[in-house]
Parts: structure tokens; sequence; C-alpha cells
């Protein structure tokens, strides 16, 4: 049974991960890549809060990849054969206007398959199978 707090940060990646799979699979029209990347970049946070929550590890209000990819390094998450770059500049800039930056199709690609790459490492590391997590 996954204790109530730890479900809920799961279910908020799930959909942040489902959303950045959705807009990657719209055959018609233009697919929106920085919504993709800026949804990955939200999958990764939320699965990594999702493990240090797991492990009673306080981590402040941040969006920082980096910053949380050390404090699950620290308690024994390992990242070997998976690049995140700097997915951590998906999670504000590419919303406002005033940083305008549009991801190539190839970031955004790239993006999913981390996002998905880290969903599958913590939810190994914890021991849960995704269908023990409700959509």
């Amino acid at each position: 049974m996954i204790e109530k707090y730890l479900k809920e940060w799961l279910i908020k990646a799930q959909h942040d991960l489902q959303a950045a799979e959705n807009e990657l699979n719209v055959s018609r029209g233009k697919v929106l890549t920085d919504i993709i990347c800026f949804h990955a970049q939200q999958t990764i946070e939320k699965y990594l809060k999702a493990y240090l929550v797991s492990i009673n590890i306080e981590f402040g209000k941040t969006h920082s990849l980096e910053y949380l990819r050390e404090l699950c390094k620290k308690e024994g998450l390992d990242f070997k054969g998976i690049e995140m770059g700097d997915l951590s500049y998906f999670a504000v800039e590419v919303r406002y206007p005033d940083d305008f930056y549009m991801p190539t199709q190839d970031e955004a690609e790239k993006s999913v398959k981390t996002a998905q790459d880290i969903k599958h490492l913590v939810l190994n590391k914890l021991g849960i199978d995704e269908k023990e997590i409700p959509e």
C-alpha cells in the first residue's frame, strides 16, 4: 500500500507525463514542443520529489532538477545512464514570452524519454508497480 501523500505526488507526476506524451503523439497540426518540454520537466520534478518524500527528506520549494537530483543521489538514487541536460530551463522560462525559446521536436522527444526514464528509475527504487498508481 502506497502512503497517501506519496501517491498524490506520483499521480501528479503521471498526469504531467501523460500530457507530454499525448501532445507528442498529436498527428494533426503543429506539435506544441514548449508544452511537451514543460510537462516533461514537471514530470521529472515530481518523481524526484516523490522519491524524497518517500524517505522523509525536505526539499523546499524549488523547480531545480539539478538540486533535486543531487539530493536524490545523496540518498541512494543512481542516475547512471540518464542525462537530464538543462531541463530545469523548461520549468519557468518557456512559459513566458520574456525569454522566448521554442524547443525543437528533437528536444521535446528527448525530454519525454528522460521523463520516462526517471519515472522507471524512481518507481523501481521504491518497489512500486505503476499499476498501483490510479489514473
